[in-house]
């Protein structure tokens, strides 16, 4: 007699090719309506589960897991970040935490770096222009916006997306700086020609770009706080792909109104999927919804991953992407 399969609990629709093999590994529960869970669902999947599939979308929190089952031994993120889950309570109740690292360093950087080129080109403001049909033809003096080539950009967390973004930007003729917790190795710095800051103060007052690259944790909510992002110049522009809560929100909304600084491109937001209204009238901010690491392929390899990991678990080994909390 086969042993039994273990439930795995999918929090959200997941690419068929990864959801058909959740399906023929264990004994899978899929959201094939794709709505977000309210709390209620998330307590009652983890009452049953042996292993949960959360996204982003989803909040893990004490309130959560006090209710789970004694079943559900890992939480396998299909995603990267994980200030969604309430990490500690999970140590305390022996519940292991994975993630999926690595596959979308090049989208997301690619993502940025469309950013990077769209907010001072004015690439979004153009194409609504032309739509609603009230572009009346070219002019040497029509739309202008801020060339790239040559400026300054700051680079706020050195990971590996950081990184690709560094590498990126060489090829656009930018200088690369970086703030990070810790410096580079000297060969690396040299091979991405990167400066280093150790204040990001200091960094901020001097960029014509800034592109945010930390996760969010405890110490860098609001890290871009309101004396911060005074620092500012007022042609500098700001791109953030990584977590909205790391930037004050409401303080970068009211520099924008008041145009103390150039613009800027968002990709998240401080209280996603909720958008501060003002934002939506601007024409100098580029909005994007979610999108840095919305590939197919990158999707399959983040499956990939939950896979592996939900796998080796039940193996009885450990799973390639534990999270830890040295790691934070």
């Amino acid at each position: 007699m086969a042993p039994k399969k273990p439930l795995v609990f999918a929090t959200r629709k997941l690419p068929d090719v990864i959801e058909t093999r959740l399906m023929e590994l264990f004994d899978a529960r899929l959201n094939v309506d794709d709505r977000s869970l309210t709390k209620a669902d998330l307590i009652e999947a983890v009452k049953t589960a042996d292993v949960l599939v959360p996204t982003v979308t989803d909040r893990i929190d004490a309130a959560v897991l006090a209710q789970a089952g004694p079943n559900l031994r890992l939480i396998a993120n299909f995603g990267a970040g994980v200030d969604h889950i309430d990490l500690a309570t999970a140590r305390q109740r022996g519940i292991t935490v994975t993630n999926t690292p690595d596959v979308l360093t090049e989208d997301t950087a690619d993502m940025t770096m469309a950013l990077i080129l769209a907010v001072p080109r004015r690439l979004t403001e153009g194409e609504r222009l032309v739509r609603a049909g009230r572009w009346e033809g070219w002019s040497p003096t029509f739309m202008l916006g801020r060339r790239i080539w040559g400026k300054r950009l700051g680079i706020v967390g050195m990971g590996r997306i950081g990184q690709a973004v560094a590498r990126r930007a060489k090829g656009f003729g930018l200088a690369v700086h970086y703030h990070n917790r810790k410096r580079l190795h000297p060969d690396l710095e040299q091979e991405l020609d990167a400066t280093y800051w150790e204040s990001l103060d200091q960094m901020l007052a001097r960029m014509d770009v800034i592109s945010v690259h930390c996760p969010h944790t405890p110490a860098t909510y609001h890290l871009l706080s309101a004396r911060r992002l005074k620092l500012l110049q007022p042609h500098a522009y700001v791109v953030n792909t990584a977590r909205g809560e790391v930037v004050d929100e409401a303080a970068l909304t009211r520099m924008l109104q008041k145009r103390e600084i150039a613009g800027a491109g968002l990709d998240v937001f401080e209280h996603e999927p909720a958008v501060n209204p003002k934002l939506l009238e601007m024409d100098n901010v580029v909005l994007l919804p979610h999108l840095g690491s919305a590939t197919l392929e990158g999707r399959i390899d983040m499956g990939e991953k939950v896979l592996i990991n939900i796998k080796t678990h039940i193996d009885g080994h450990n799973p390639p992407d534990r999270v830890l909390a040295s790691m934070l």
